[in-house]
């Protein structure tokens, strides 16, 4: 294998891929990267068994050819060489190492064999469908915060992506849950979502799909099956596995008659809550929110570090109550919000509360209150 191809192409491909390999590898050709080149083309292709990458770019193809080397590694030389530089690659299949070179610069890099490198099937993939960028980045950035880190209750550790029919109309929705919050994006499903397996989407995988989207063009390729996921971003694609697993019947959780509506300013209210959880205890994270006519009172305790309390504005005018969140959960929810006013809606004082963005109907937020 022999060819030339220009620094920033490769080190573009090369970054899109590397992130799937793990830093620490028990099995060493995973820590590989797949180079394939053939007919002015260069393909990548990195794995790590639960997740496959590929990518491709164009290049000066001297001899075909396939050969396994660090992904990493080949990574930082590609970063680190010079703006416009021409990189050639170089492996005869009698010496064990490629040969990279750029002007002065000259690597030797151990190899593995081609033949090796696994390969992750398509086969079940089915029920293709083309989805807007925008409308998928949004679905992940809305959602995907709530997404469990707890690995015990693994069918919470990924993004739920299913269609649902509402008002006879099928609809494609997003939903993340970690058992004390809950994140819900929709839009309407595209042609041919209609009837698709809903699957659970790894964290992992959504961090790298979200990624990727940010160097696609103006759609992506979704198809799925009960095993496994392939988005397909144009020159790159990723394919992998979902969890094994039954996402709980979240609906149950998302309340529909929580009467007591409160508007406050989102900014202020994120900043308040910034504020006051600064002494709060670093496990709970307690705030607790005093709500009357017009007016909203923060207040953190804490044995240790003493007392807050700030007041805001707000626009409500039923009777007085209090509940309590988690200060953490409360500023990863405005965080999501780009109206300037924040829509809360309460039920009784252990009931979860709704969150609202006025400016965007099809995304909803449940948040668990605190018993103290």
């Amino acid at each position: 294998m022999k060819l030339t191809i220009e620094r920033a192409a490769l080190l573009k491909a090369l970054g899109h891929v590397q992130s799937a390999v793990e830093r620490r590898n028990t099995i060493p050709i995973l820590s590989n990267v797949l180079l394939s080149a053939e007919r002015g083309r260069l393909s990548f292709s990195a794995t790590d068994l639960d997740m496959e990458i590929i990518d491709e770019a164009e290049a000066r193809v001297e001899q075909a050819g396939q050969v396994t080397a660090p992904a990493h590694t080949l990574y930082e030389i590609a970063r680190k060489l010079p703006e416009g530089a021409e990189v050639t690659l170089a492996w005869t299949g009698e010496d064990p190492r490629l040969a990279v070179s750029a002007g002065r610069s000259r690597f030797s890099l151990p190899v593995l064999p081609a033949g090796d490198f696994p390969v992750m099937s398509s086969e079940g993939l089915s029920g293709r469908v083309s989805v807007d960028v925008n409308d998928l980045i949004r679905l992940i950035d809305r959602t995907r915060f709530a997404i469990s880190t707890e690995e015990t209750r693994y069918y919470l550790n990924g993004l739920y992506l299913h269609t649902v029919t509402e008002g006879g109309l099928p609809r494609l929705r997003a939903v993340a849950t970690d058992g004390h919050r809950l994140a819900l994006a929709e839009m309407p499903a595209p042609e041919g979502a209609a009837g698709a397996p809903g699957v659970i989407v790894p964290r992992k995988t959504i961090g790298e799909a979200r990624r990727l989207l940010d160097d696609a063009g103006e759609s992506v390729h979704l198809a799925v099956s009960p095993q496994k996921v392939r988005f397909d971003f144009g020159g790159a694609a990723l394919t992998s596995k979902v969890i094994d697993g039954s996402f709980p019947d979240y609906a149950r959780v998302i309340p529909r008659d929580n009467n007591r509506v409160m508007m406050v300013d989102n900014k202020l209210f994120a900043r308040a809550v910034d504020r006051v959880a600064t002494i709060s205890a670093e496990k709970s994270r307690s705030v607790r929110m005093s709500i009357e006519a017009g007016r909203l009172t923060l207040t953190v305790r804490n044995m240790e570090a003493g007392q807050a309390v700030e007041e805001l504005e707000i626009d409500y005018d039923g009777e007085a109550f209090e509940m309590s969140f988690n200060a953490r959960y409360l500023l990863d929810v405005t965080d999501q919000i780009s109206a300037e006013q924040a829509e809360f809606r309460f039920g009784g004082p252990n009931d979860p509360a709704l969150v609202l963005d006025p400016t965007d109907p099809d995304v909803r937020y449940v948040l668990m209150p605190l018993r103290v």
